[in-house]
Order: C-alpha cells, then structure tokens, then sequence
C-alpha cells in the first residue's frame, strides 16, 4: 500500500495544497482524493469553477503516475478531456476517484470521476501523463 500521508506532504507546498487536495486512497491502480468547495474556487452561482475540477482532476492523475514510474522518470501531462455534467456547490465536498486506463513504458492514461457531496456526477476527465527522464 502506498503511503498516503507521504504524498499528503509532496503535495502540500504546491497548487494541489493551494487548492486544498487531500488524497485518501492510493494504490498503482487507484487513487481518491477530496477537496473541499471554497468561496475562493468559485464561479458565479456559487458553484465549482471548470478549472478547479481539472486542476483536481489533473493532480489524481500525476500522482497515480507518479506513484507507477520507474527511478530516475518523471512526468507532465500532455493531454487532457474534461467533460462537465453537474455543479458542486459552495461549502460542500468533491471527490474524485482515479482509475488507470493505461500505464506504459512511455505515457499513461488516467480517468478522474469527480462527484459532489450528494453523490451525483459533475465531471469525468480524461488525461494522458508523459513519461520522461529525470535528467531531461
């Protein structure tokens, strides 16, 4: 099992911490996270931002890939396909569970099922990670 309080600490300095990401599960297969629903994530009408959801959207999927490379590899996205079909509203909680599709020698492909609090389907994102040499 990988250590969810490890990757808690990673994310924590960067936007993912910003934002408020907090993994919850994680497995090279897997990983589920939630953010809370803040004023300041925000559009009009008190609901989600499109570009929070694919910031949270796009971190689950680095991270499962992060969590699959080899030594000495690294990743960036270089696609992704967001879809949106509910709103999340203000004071509320997202979560967003990651499945891998892929995950080769030389990209991966995430999909992030991003839910609100009440259960219902908001965005369903599909991304594709590069994997690159560290040294690059």
């Amino acid at each position: 099992m990988i250590d969810v309080a490890s990757l808690q600490s990673l994310l924590a300095p960067l936007f993912p911490g910003l934002m408020g990401v907090r993994i919850t599960e994680a497995s090279p297969e897997r990983i589920v996270a939630e953010m809370d629903v803040r004023p300041d994530l925000c559009t009009a009408g008190a609901i989600l931002h499109g570009g929070a959801y694919m910031a949270f959207a796009d971190t689950l999927g680095a991270v499962g890939t992060v969590i699959n490379l080899p030594a000495g590899k690294t990743t960036t996205t270089t696609d992704s396909s967001t879809k949106f079909i509910a709103g999340a509203k203000v004071n509320t909680t997202v979560v967003g569970e990651c499945i891998a599709l892929h995950r080769g020698r030389s990209t991966m492909v995430w999909q992030t099922v991003i839910r609100n609090s009440g259960g219902k389907l908001c965005a369903v994102v599909t991304q594709t990670q590069l994997v690159l040499d560290a040294s690059a």
